[in-house]
C-alpha cells in the first residue's frame, strides 16, 4: 500500500526538497503541499493524506492548531501528524503530542530519518525524535498547564477499565518501548502485547501509542524521572 503523505510548511523550498525525497521512495508519494495550517486541514481532507509533515510555525493557523483540527475530526481518525521543528529541546515535545500528533522529528534529521518516520507514524506508532527522551517527555507532561483546557480530568478514572496486564503493558509503551521490547520483558509474545496495547487504546480512546504516553503521565499511572 502507498504511503499518502501531506506537507505543510510555509517555506516552499523546504517543500520541494521533502517532495524530492518522499516521492522517491516506492512506498509513498506526496498528495499535496500545504502553506498554513488552514489549508493543511482542508487538503488532508480532500487528498485523503494517510500523513501529515506539518511544520509549527506557519502564518495564520500554526501546525499545532492545525493538528488539533485533525485530531478532533472523526472523518480523519485515521491521519497521523508528524510535526517537524527546528527546536527539539522545549516544550514543544509535550504541545505536539497533547495535539494529537504521532510525535515529532527535527528539520536537521537525516534523510533516512524523515523516511522511517513517515513509516512509523503510518503504521500506528509512536515517533520520539533522538534528542527527545522519554525524561524530558515525562518532566514536560508531568506539568500543570492551566491553559489546557483539552485534558480530561476522567482519564485517572478510566484507567479503572484496564487489566492488570494492560497497566503492565501502558507502563512500558510510556516508557518508549517497542512490542517486541515488552514482550521480552514481561515474558510474552509480541502479538499479545499488540492485542493489550489495541485494547487499552480502545478503552482510553487513544488515536495511538503517543496519546498512550500521554494519558500514562497525565492519569499519573507513571511519574517523571527525578534527576
Amino acid at each position: 500500500m502507498t504511503i499518502r503523505v501531506l506537507l505543510a510548511d510555509d517555506q516552499a523550498l523546504l517543500r520541494s526538497a521533502f517532495r524530492v525525497l518522499v516521492d522517491s521512495e516506492p512506498d509513498m508519494e506526496v498528495v499535496g503541499e500545504a502553506s498554513d495550517g488552514l489549508e493543511a486541514v482542508r487538503m488532508t481532507k480532500e487528498q485523503r493524506a494517510d500523513v501529515v509533515l506539518m511544520d509549527i510555525r506557519m502564518p495564520g493557523t500554526d501546525g499545532l492548531a492545525a493538528t488539533r483540527m485533525i485530531s478532533a475530526d472523526p472523518d480523519l481518525a485515521g491521519v497521523r501528524v508528524v510535526i517537524l521543528t527546528t527546536f527539539e529541546v522545549d516544550d514543544y515535545v509535550v504541545q505536539s503530542l497533547r495535539a494529537g500528533a504521532s510525535g515529532f522529528l527535527g528539520k536537521g534529521s537525516e534523510p533516512e530519518e524523515l523516511l522511517n518516520a513517515i513509516r512509523i507514524a503510518a503504521g500506528g506508532q509512536a515517533l520520539l525524535s533522538p534528542a527527545a527522551t522519554t525524561g524530558l517527555i515525562s518532566r514536560f507532561l508531568a506539568q500543570e498547564d492551566p491553559a489546557d483546557d483539552d485534558r480530561d480530568p476522567a482519564r485517572g478514572e478510566r484507567l479503572d477499565s484496564l487489566t492488570v496486564r494492560e497497566r503492565e503493558v501502558l507502563v512500558q509503551v510510556a516508557g518508549g518501548h517497542s512490542n517486541d521490547e515488552i514482550a521480552e520483558r514481561l515474558e510474552v509474545s509480541p502479538l499479545t502485547v499488540k492485542t493489550h496495547v489495541n485494547r487499552a487504546m480502545a478503552k482510553l480512546g487513544a488515536r495511538d501509542r503517543a496519546q498512550l504516553v500521554v494519558i500514562a503521565y497525565e492519569s499519573g499511572l507513571v511519574r517523571p524521572r527525578v534527576e
